[in-house]
């Protein structure tokens, strides 16, 4: 298993990036911020985009650190990698199954019974440990409805039926994503969901933290030679991390919506950490960002037991994990893709 590295996360705006040596160093109007050296990461990520110099994008990208451009709302702009990994028989049998509709299946069945399961257990774990606070009934309903959604993908007949199924449970599981919260109920709540733009605080740290992970294993796939943008639950899209997308589905509910409600419900942050533009887009301040990146750094260094490889990795290997497990099942040498099952 591979070392888990560092990311560098830009957040102030108009910071140049550039090479000196074998570091890389943060310049605003001429002015030097600091300097950090390159071996210890594995990703930079800048968000308000004003650019790094050539000689920086040509050694990252020999050495397979990704840079990431994003906007300072967090939408994503562009990425800089370096050549392909792995061989290219591996994204040609990529190819081939994303093109059979029952292949692809098999695949997304897999994913997302983990993902309805991993759904489940998000609620199971809160009426555990807060049984008390909660609407008892509500969540023990929406355990049961995923548990009936998990058999029913199963028993899907066609990828229409599939994310048909799919959809409602996802309906069903942020119907129940209200009940979650535990604190700051009159800052942070969940009516309904809203992307373009986010519509509330609750909103626009979900949409925030699913860009991160969405970057992160995309990031993932491409490091074990997969193309991250052909996927085979969603559908081919020109610039969307298709692939990407559908990995993170295992790991959405468990991974980043834990760590949302974990952020709101302990205080990490508050309403005074986002802001309403004149459109009525809701969006995290400056350092409203520093703080969600400083504890999503912290969060991806926690250790787990792996539930297939049965080995202790840390939160932010799991979807390099995951990318590993899915390459060797495209080579056919395991007889099926073991999905991320977290309890």
């Amino acid at each position: 298993m591979k070392r888990l590295l560092n990311t560098l996360y830009v957040n102030q705006p108009d910071v140049y990036l550039m090479l000196e040596g074998e570091t890389v160093v943060l310049k605003k109007e001429g002015e030097k911020l600091g300097k950090l050296p390159l071996h210890n990461l594995e990703s930079i990520v800048a968000f308000g985009y004003t650019g790094a110099s050539p000689a920086l994008m040509g050694y990252c990208a020999e050495r397979n650190i990704s840079i990431v451009f994003m906007t300072m709302t967090g939408r994503f702009l562009a990425r800089v990698t370096g050549k392909s990994r792995g061989n290219v028989v591996l994204r040609k049998q990529q190819y081939a199954i994303s093109e059979q509709e029952e292949e692809s299946m098999k695949i997304s069945r897999n994913m997302l019974t983990a993902k309805i399961q991993n759904s489940k257990w998000v609620i199971e774990r809160t009426l555990r440990d807060h049984r008390l606070r909660v609407d008892e009934k509500a969540l023990e309903s929406a355990s049961e409805k995923m548990t009936m959604y998990a058999k029913e993908i199963y028993a899907s007949a066609n990828m229409e039926s599939m994310r048909g199924i799919e959809g409602q449970a996802a309906r069903d599981y942020l119907h129940a994503f209200d009940h979650l919260i535990l604190q700051q109920k009159e800052s942070f709540f969940y009516k309904r969901r809203s992307r373009r733009p986010p519509e509330d605080n609750m909103n626009a740290l979900l949409s925030f933290c699913y860009t991160l992970l969405a970057n992160d294993t995309a990031a993932a796939l491409e490091g074990v030679g997969l193309d991250a943008y052909v996927g085979f639950f969603h559908q081919d899209r020109p610039g969307r991390i298709s692939l990407a997308l559908d990995v993170m589905e295992e790991l959405r509910s468990c991974f980043a919506d834990r760590f949302v409600l974990s952020l709101v419900n302990r205080k990490m942050v508050t309403s005074a950490d986002f802001k309403e533009k004149e459109n009525h887009a809701v969006l995290l301040t400056e350092d409203g960002r520093k703080k969600v990146l400083k504890a999503w750094q912290e969060k991806k260094q926690e250790q787990i037991t792996h539930p297939f490889l049965k080995e202790k990795i840390s939160w932010g290997l799991v979807p390099h994990a995951q990318s590993l497990l899915l390459a060797r099942y495209i080579r056919g040498d395991l007889d099926a893709y073991p999905p991320f099952f977290w309890k």
